[in-house]
């Protein structure tokens, strides 16, 4: 009896020197200085905490730079065409030889580097008449050229490498990459220049040119025609000579002018016509060679410029990557300045969560993206606070207890919709099973080793 009534005193003793477990709690009201005011999570308390101001941080721009694009290399062109070789005094009149060209079916155009293509959409009144301002208007005849690299560059939808299609296949990528990119693919694909493939002109016509290849077929005849006609006085020692492929053809006038198969030879995308109305090989010749020459500077000049580009996009690549290498060396290091949330009470591990970058962090994220969910054995689900301090200096003590009630698994939706702010601190109570277990195992000790000293002295 005696020694029972030494433990009774004795856990009297020890709850009376406060040496019993004490945890953390939110008490409304004025405590030790501090004014906290407690406010249940509903629909209506989410949006008011939402209002307080704040803007996440943003990355460095070198996270969105890209390395640039091959744009600057569309105004290169094929150049001016030189001026055919002088006519030479003194025709031969020798016997002119027939040898023309083999039919050829180039097929359907094929779109290429400098064309213009437009994209147009249905003028009726129940269709967009842009795709989020991608497409041309149907009444405009601007488009987009097609870049050195083969590509045209559509905005929010990116580069599309279209050259060396058909019309039909290009109009079938363009309509994949618009309904990837979320844009509704009502469009038509029309080419409004054709600049890629070229006919050249030259020798005894009216007017020197260098004629496109277009949708329809250009012959011979109406190329001529297009030039200025033939502009020789004796059709006998005249021939019109075609540069094809490495092989030089010719076709004397006469027989130009008595064939139709001859008028209606299809030429194709490099042809070099040259009408010599001397019948000098010599001169022609030299006239290809400038041809030839003038699409080897072009070509040339091009791969210049193409080293260039990739150069200085090499020269950009590099250059982003450094920065964005130094931006994680510095977050890895601590040392760029991150908005925090803290985590602490019956969590299952006491952190902090930093706040992402260009984006707001809710209440839910932070419970389960830190790695410091609610603790399933001691944390009390029904008492989970978001302690904010008010940011106004007069009010310096005065902290706002956000309280979800999680017990009601519903309300975690809230959770979802609550907008966290830096230096929140996330609190979770202990449940009140926990709280008297913690007490029991500190009492314990004491009230068997509290008598037992007693006794024996």
């Amino acid at each position: 009896m005696r020694l029972m009534t030494m433990i009774c005193c004795a856990a009297l003793a020890v709850a009376g020197c406060s040496t019993v477990y004490r945890s953390s709690d939110v008490i409304p009201g004025s405590t030790d200085g501090t004014q906290v005011r407690v406010v249940p999570l509903t629909g209506e308390t989410v949006i008011q905490a939402n209002r307080a101001p704040y803007a996440p941080q943003s990355l460095p721009s070198a996270f969105s730079q890209s390395a640039g694009t091959g744009a600057g290399l569309a105004g290169r062109g094929v150049g001016v065409l030189p001026d055919a070789p002088s006519t030479q005094a003194g025709a031969r009149n020798q016997q002119l030889v027939l040898n023309s060209p083999p039919p050829i079916s180039p097929g359907a155009y094929r779109i290429g580097v400098g064309d213009v293509v437009m994209l147009a959409t249905p003028s009726t009144g129940n269709t967009l008449e842009a795709i989020s301002g991608l497409l041309a208007a149907q009444n405009s005849r601007s488009g987009y050229t097609v870049q050195d690299d083969g590509s045209i560059n559509i905005p929010d939808v990116g580069r599309v490498r279209i050259a060396g299609l058909t019309i039909e296949d290009a109009e079938e990528l363009l309509f994949q990459r618009l309904v990837e990119a979320q844009f509704d693919p009502t469009f038509s694909l029309e080419i409004a220049e054709f600049n890629s493939q070229r006919v050249a002109i030259g020798g005894a016509v009216g007017k020197p040119a260098v004629l496109p290849i277009t949708l329809t077929p250009l012959y011979l005849s109406e190329a001529l025609a297009a030039a200025g006609s033939v502009a020789a006085a004796n059709i006998d020692v005249t021939s019109v000579r075609i540069y094809r492929d490495d092989q030089l053809y010719q076709i004397p006038l006469a027989d130009f002018y008595s064939s139709p198969d001859l008028q209606n030879i299809r030429l194709v995308a490099g042809d070099s016509v040259f009408v010599d109305s001397d019948f000098d090989l010599n001169r022609a010749e030299r006239f290809f060679e400038q041809q030839i020459r003038l699409k080897q500077t072009t070509l040339a000049a091009r791969a210049q410029a193409l080293s260039e580009l990739n150069t200085a996009v090499s020269l950009r690549r590099n250059d982003n990557a450094e920065r964005r290498a130094n931006f994680e060396a510095r977050e890895a290091l601590g040392a760029s300045d991150r908005d925090y949330v803290y985590l602490t009470g019956e969590v299952d591990k006491q952190t902090r969560y930093p706040l992402p970058y260009e984006r707001q962090a809710s209440l839910a994220d932070a419970l389960y993206d830190a790695g410091g969910g609610i603790a399933r054995e001691t944390g009390d689900v029904s008492q989970i606070y978001v302690l904010r301090a008010s940011s106004d200096p007069r009010e310096f003590g005065a902290v706002t207890a956000w309280h979800l009630n999680a017990s009601s698994a519903a309300n975690l939706t809230l959770a979802t919709r609550f907008e966290l702010r830096p230096d929140d601190v996330i609190f979770v109570a202990e449940n009140p099973v926990t709280k008297w277990g913690r007490t029991l195992r500190q009492i314990t000790p004491s009230l068997i080793t509290t008598p037992v000293a007693a006794a024996v002295n």
